[in-house]
């Protein structure tokens, strides 16, 4: 395998990105599509699970201190894998980049399922012709064109342009969250549902989707290189974790209060769509997509060009074949598994939790030789241990459901 190219090399000297669009482009990486499962998670789990994902926010947040104090110690670490390699040499190097490549590309194929399950729900008889052929129809019509749409976005090498993109995700958030709740209030939705305390049976799913919800952890290197004044990083990390977080929570209270466990995979599937709050909601979570997709892409997008000759990897139009294409191969990986619930929570548990915890954490107490008996010593120990049996167990779980619904979706 090609060593990792470094996911700044856009990003030369003076190119640097202010404190303010390092913010925006942070939280679009925290925040976005989870606000869509998080309602769907708390009806899996009942109410005691809110309680594990404020855990996980922190736990997660931590990790991004970590990844932070794992790059001060050395210049030379700029991308995730770097952060592996210095720990552990090639094999650490090799085992993060699979990670952060796995957890990427699944993410961004999750982007896509969702956004023909939204603008399905609204124009259920779209379909695409050419010549009288039929092309396409139903959700994987939308699939396609939502790909098409977002394709030039993945040409932009610039941080600080995709700063302007992620605010309008920022935006588009909080204006999701009044929709829904504007659906409840004067719609006629009404919060007729208490909950259920605990589900232990959908306890798994929960922790796997709250986990999902904030791992952006792989995207955090990038970040911090592109960022002008990298001492303000933490900062950052705070104020968008605790930005998300009250997001999160809100929305996840919202939805569970509203439909009880007869919620969807993604509340907008849940809301009538006569409303015009609705339809607002309905397009909202389209664009939100759109803003993250091409800032999730750098990482993957930077770590495939590493395999090409050297004397390609700086070419603009070998970068432009080479997005296009990973884009058209989780299109056709959205068509053949459609289930945005299930791929979401199996991303979470298997990538997520290991790239936002477990990997920062193994790997700091590696640079840092910290004592495992101080307080931050055993505080990290225990993350890497709860980490671990949640990837186990949501993993199992997750893979379990997805097998169901593919077997199902077969004999129908």
């Amino acid at each position: 395998m090609e060593p990792i190219a470094n996911t700044s090399d856009s990003i030369r000297e003076g190119n640097t990105t202010s404190f303010v669009k390092t913010l925006f482009n942070t939280l679009i990486a925290v925040t976005g599509i989870g606000i869509l499962s998080i309602p769907y998670a708390l009806a899996s789990g009942g109410w005691l699970s809110l309680l594990f994902f404020f855990l996980i926010s922190i736990g997660a947040c931590y990790g991004g201190l970590l990844t932070q104090r794992c790059m001060e110690t050395n210049p030379n670490i700029k991308t995730f894998s770097d952060i592996g390699q210095h720990a552990y040499g090639k094999m650490g190097e090799r085992i993060l980049l699979g990670i952060l490549y796995v957890d990427l590309y699944l993410v961004l194929t999750g982007f896509l399922i969702l956004e023909g399950d939204n603008l399905y729900s609204l124009f259920p008889e779209m379909k695409i012709e050419l010549f009288s052929l039929l092309i396409s129809s139903g959700k994987s019509c939308f699939v396609i064109v939502v790909a098409l749409v977002i394709l030039p976005s993945v040409w932009v090498d610039d941080l600080r342009l995709l700063a302007y993109i992620s605010s309008a995700g920022v935006m588009s958030s909080f204006v999701l969250i009044v929709s829904v709740l504007w659906v409840a209030v004067f719609d006629n939705v009404g919060f007729h549902h208490k909950g259920e305390v605990v589900r232990w049976k959908g306890f798994p799913t929960a922790l796997s989707l709250y986990m999902f919800s904030f791992g952006a952890n792989p995207v955090f290197p990038s970040l911090y290189t592109s960022m002008r004044t990298k001492y303000q990083f933490f900062k950052v990390l705070v104020i968008s974790f605790v930005i998300a977080t009250f997001g999160y929570a809100t929305m996840g209270i919202l939805g569970y209060m509203m439909y009880g466990s007869t919620l969807n995979s993604q509340i907008t599937l849940n809301l009538p769509k006569e409303h015009l709050g609705s339809k607002i909601a309905i397009y909202i979570a389209w664009i939100t997509p759109l803003t993250k997709y091409a800032l999730l892409m750098k990482p993957v997008a930077t770590t495939t060009e590493a395999w090409l000759p050297h004397r390609y990897q700086e070419r603009r139009l070998v970068k432009i074949i080479l997005t296009t294409l990973l884009v058209t191969s989780q299109v056709i990986l959205g068509l053949s598994v459609p289930f945005f619930g299930d791929l979401m929570s199996l991303v979470g548990a298997l990538c997520s939790a290991t790239a936002s915890i477990t990997a920062p954490c193994v790997c700091y107490m590696r640079i840092s030789r910290i004592e495992r008996k101080s307080i931050e010593g055993v505080v990290i120990m225990v993350l890497i241990a709860l980490s671990i049996l949640l990837v186990v167990a949501g993993t199992y779980t997750a893979l379990d459901n997805l097998v169901k619904n593919v077997c199902i979706r077969k004999h129908h």
